[in-house]
């Protein structure tokens, strides 16, 4: 348990020390997109189950035709079930793109290339190879062979494929159930007029919309009244509910901060509490069994990037996912000079060349959140950066 302020690279290595994936669950093929699938995947059958044709046009036998040049066309073959009448060496066979090749037949020439006359069919472009336009039997998947390993994420085109062997249900590593605890009575919801000495929420519909680009969509969102004993029981209620909670407001050492107190009485282990950063250094991280418990400083700032440095790689590991915002180096357009001791992170935005830093930095703003598409990354022991001088910045998760 770490008691005194840490470096964030020891926060962050406690945090994936801390943190085992959630159990797997069996759920619906339509529910499985973008979750991490925690079993290998085998073909129960052969994909295609049956030679199919990728064209619409007619179906032959490629040595009869060099034999004969001119087909005469018996019939059609539709996509969907199919008669098993072969086809004879000297015919054609009119088909369409999905139908099954029938017996006898191992080559499509698409129509454009073909001239009819009456019943007979002759090709307009002799340039032609055995086996053209057919899909092979099992071409895409061996009916037993191993078809897609666990711990690939479930983008749509695995869903597509994996509905194609004829699967309907996979055990995935769910998403975590999340409750967001606000703390604080000067808090108004927006909409409803602000007393004197009231703000409005904005930390909840931050995190609730951060959480929803992880996709994460049902959120549990408590308020707690500035009591220890509000405090105590409404985290009590969260834990129950909830494999993530996230509290903002009241993590500091003043009169009215009671989260700290609070994990002590619903036996949460605490982790850690300070960070060596700015902003954002009164974070708390804990854990009681499988349920993991983050305290987010309240200023809007400082909930945002802790939220990004911190709680949204712990999704990753919580659902199997291993995300992390990507890091990238690159020259910073303007001087910066800080006193040493805390790593800082400052809003900034990236055009693919260098990075920005934008105004309004101050912990308790938004508006430079609400343009900003990294956090640059200044080190603990640097004092001065000058213009052009490469940093570290790490991309936000983006929306499109």
């Amino acid at each position: 348990m770490a008691r005194e302020f840490i470096p964030v690279s020891e926060a962050k290595k406690l945090i994936n020390e801390t943190i085992i994936p959630l159990l797997p669950i069996k759920v619906s093929l339509n529910e499985a997109a973008g979750l991490v699938l925690a079993q290998d995947i085998f073909s129960i059958s052969d994909v295609p189950p049956f030679n199919q044709s990728s064209m619409d046009g007619y179906a032959l036998n490629f040595e009869g035709w060099q034999k004969n040049r001119s087909l005469l066309i018996d019939g059609i073959t539709q996509a969907g079930p199919a008669d098993s009448i072969p086809l004879e060496p000297q015919n054609a066979r009119r088909i369409f793109t999905g139908a099954a090749v029938p017996s006898g037949a191992d080559t499509v020439v698409m129509q454009e290339k073909t001239k009819v006359n009456e019943t007979k069919l002759t090709l307009t472009d002799q340039d032609i190879t055995a086996g053209l336009h057919v899909r092979i039997k099992g071409s895409e998947a061996k009916a037993g062979e191993l078809a897609l390993e666990k711990n690939c994420i479930l983008t749509p085109g695995a869903v597509g494929f994996i509905a194609g062997l004829g699967i309907h249900e996979l055990l995935v590593f769910p998403q975590p159930t999340v409750s967001i605890i606000l703390t604080g009575n000067e808090l108004q919801q927006p909409g409803v007029p602000l007393a004197h000495g009231q703000v409005y929420d904005s930390n909840s519909f931050a995190l609730k919309a951060a959480l929803n680009q992880t996709g994460i969509f049902t959120v549990n969102i408590l308020s707690s009244e500035d009591t220890l004993e509000t405090l105590t029981s409404v985290l009590s209620n969260a834990l129950q509910q909830s494999d993530l909670v996230l509290l903002t407001g009241g993590v500091s050492v003043g009169d009215y901060d009671f989260v700290i107190r609070a994990a002590e009485a619903n036996g949460i282990e605490q982790i850690f509490h300070k960070i060596k950063q700015k902003p954002g250094k009164p974070i708390y991280f804990g854990k009681k069994g499988k349920k993991y418990i983050f305290g987010l400083p309240g200023n809007p700032g400082s909930v945002m990037s802790c939220f990004y440095e911190y709680v949204y790689p712990a999704i990753g590991l919580l659902n199997n996912r291993k995300i992390d915002l990507k890091q990238i180096q690159t020259p910073i357009n303007s001087a910066q000079k800080k006193a040493p001791g805390l790593t800082h992170f400052l809003k900034g935005f990236y055009d693919g060349y260098r990075v920005h830093d934008l105004k309004a930095q101050e912990s308790f703003r938004l508006s430079s959140f609400a343009k900003a598409n990294c956090l640059i990354k200044l080190e603990a022991d640097q004092t001065e950066i000058k213009e052009g001088q490469v940093v570290e910045i790490h991309m936000l998760p983006s929306i499109q």
